[in-house]
């Protein structure tokens, strides 16, 4: 597969200097406070590496022994004095970097807390620590090859809509970053209704998961470097990667690929940051030379 040329690319009034963002990977275990703390120090270090936005990966905060553990950890919609919520909104302000966090489990609009169903809950946080943006995910993943079973309904209540979040990089360029949940991977026509949703298409799409290794092994790089090239736009995609302490093994391989599906930075197993820059210029550039998202007829 031949790459679009390089030199002195078009990028129209979009063009900005390049960004870092950082992805995160984690093999979170059983114990809250534990698990926030392995995010904060990756946070950090990606701050110190020099990246405006991180991601963390699907339930960095509990990988709990049953899909119940869960429950009891929900927290209401806003309340950053909430252990979660509050964990991150304080980091983003700490280290001045926007963060996409992973997903926490959100107490469903009037129900008690524990209650039988939560929602599965990206947060996004400003540099300034408020919340800007919250995404249910959509699709429940069910799975059953007669070895392993899995079914996210019986604790899960489905999200409603797409949301995209405008992420204003100080110094930098305004990102367009449509929010997706693992499983949602899966979907296309989401990542079509956000980019044809608002006023331009996505520059940037999250994908944190905790994808299965069987899952993951067959579909993962397909699946990201797929929605990258039919959007024209960068995917960052922080995962749990590794044996965790329930005895599940996830996937990992934590990866920012570029609009041409090519894979800038990897985390294959373990604990770990994929650090790579997002450039406008490329994002044009791509656009200009191969106009699929003008071709569109449906």
């Amino acid at each position: 597969m031949s790459t679009p040329s390089t030199a002195s690319p078009s990028a129209g009034p979009r063009a900005a200097a390049p960004v870092t963002v950082a992805a995160i990977q984690m093999v979170a275990g059983t114990r809250l406070e534990e698990n926030l703390e392995r995010a904060r120090h990756w946070i950090g270090e990606a701050a110190r590496q020099g990246a405006a936005l991180v991601s963390l990966p699907e339930y960095f905060c509990l990988m709990g022994h049953k899909d119940t553990d869960k429950l009891p950890f929900a927290e209401r919609p806003g309340d950053v004095d909430a252990p979660i919520q509050g964990a991150l909104s304080r980091a983003a302000r700490e280290h001045g970097v926007w963060i996409l966090g992973g997903t926490l489990p959100m107490a469903i609009d009037g129900a008690p807390v524990p209650a039988e169903r939560v929602r599965n809950t990206t947060c996004v946080f400003a540099p300034d620590g408020s919340l800007t943006a919250r995404y249910d995910k959509l699709h429940l993943f069910c799975y059953d090859n007669g070895r392993e079973r899995y079914d996210e309904a019986r604790v899960l209540e489905a999200g409603e809509a797409p949301v995209t979040v405008d992420a204003a990089i100080p110094d930098g360029p305004t990102l367009r970053v449509g929010l997706s949940i693992c499983y949602d991977l899966r979907f296309p026509e989401l990542y079509r209704a956000m980019s044809f949703g608002g006023e331009r298409p996505l520059d940037l799409i999250s994908v944190p998961a905790a994808f299965t290794f069987t899952t993951g092994q067959a579909h993962w790089e397909l699946l990201l470097r797929a929605r990258a090239v039919e959007n024209q736009a960068y995917v960052i995609a922080a995962a749990q990667g590794g044996t965790h302490e329930n005895g599940r093994r996830t996937w990992g391989h934590s990866m920012i690929v570029d609009p041409w599906g090519e894979v800038l930075a990897c985390v294959p197993e373990g604990e770990g940051l994929a650090v790579a820059r997002i450039d406008p210029a490329r994002i044009a550039q791509v656009r200009e030379q191969l106009p699929a998202l003008q071709h569109r007829r449906l």
